[in-house]
């Protein structure tokens, strides 16, 4: 009985953690921070593992104590990545590119004005001067993968566009790698002019679509 309090206080704790909200200081809106957010879905994950562990009287003892471990462990990965995206803010202010979250991804977003001339893949001055500073933050938060993806617009042909698009993520790639960023832990992929995140039917919308993206996501 004592095992039982004791587990249902720990998952008190951590699903009132999971109810907290947070305000972003880039958008000014309120919302369950990523920290909470990975902690309840840790809670719930944990939960259920824990409830499959043991006959009809320890199922309820284990769901208790494996949703309050299950929380601490995804409340980890929310915070670390929390950190991570406040440091790349913070790195690249006024550099032209955007952090964007996505649950557990950070998306930084490089347009080609950033990053390389037109038809090129060798990088410009201000695109190193802006990988250092990526390279500086994933080499200290060293448990995240780095997925580059190259992009372009519909102009010329496909096949040319889906090459120039995997020799600039390539490039990108190699950069970070120069820089101290583990190997093992970046890809490189081309999507060529098959991602588009604008319409191609405007010189505005087509700058969109010329861009790197660097995918940061946890490596467990």
């Amino acid at each position: 009985m004592k095992k039982l309090m004791r587990a249902a206080m720990a998952i008190a704790l951590v699903l009132s953690v999971a109810a907290c909200t947070t305000t972003n200081p880039y958008t000014g809106q309120s919302g369950i921070s990523n920290t909470a957010g990975g902690a309840g879905l840790g809670a719930a994950t944990g939960a259920i593992i824990g409830a499959i562990a043991g006959g009809k009287s320890a199922r309820v003892e284990g769901a208790l104590v494996g949703a309050a471990a299950g929380g601490l462990l995804g409340g980890g990965i929310g915070n670390y990545m929390d950190r991570q995206e406040n440091q790349l803010r913070t790195q690249l202010r006024s550099t032209g590119v955007s952090v964007t979250r996505n649950g557990n991804q950070i998306v930084l977003n490089m347009p080609n004005d950033v990053t390389f001339g037109v038809a090129q893949a060798s990088l410009s001055t201000r695109a190193m001067q802006v990988l250092n500073s990526v390279a500086l933050v994933a080499k200290e938060f060293n448990q995240t993968r780095l997925n580059v993806y190259g992009h372009t617009d519909n102009t010329g042909a496909a096949q040319y566009n889906l090459e120039l698009s995997q020799r600039r993520a390539d490039s990108v790639s190699s950069y970070l790698y120069s820089q101290g960023v583990n190997g093992t832990r970046i890809a490189a992929v081309g999507y060529g002019l098959t991602s588009p995140i604008s319409s191609n039917a405007t010189e505005a919308g087509r700058a969109q679509n010329r861009r790197v993206e660097i995918v940061l996501s946890p490596l467990n």
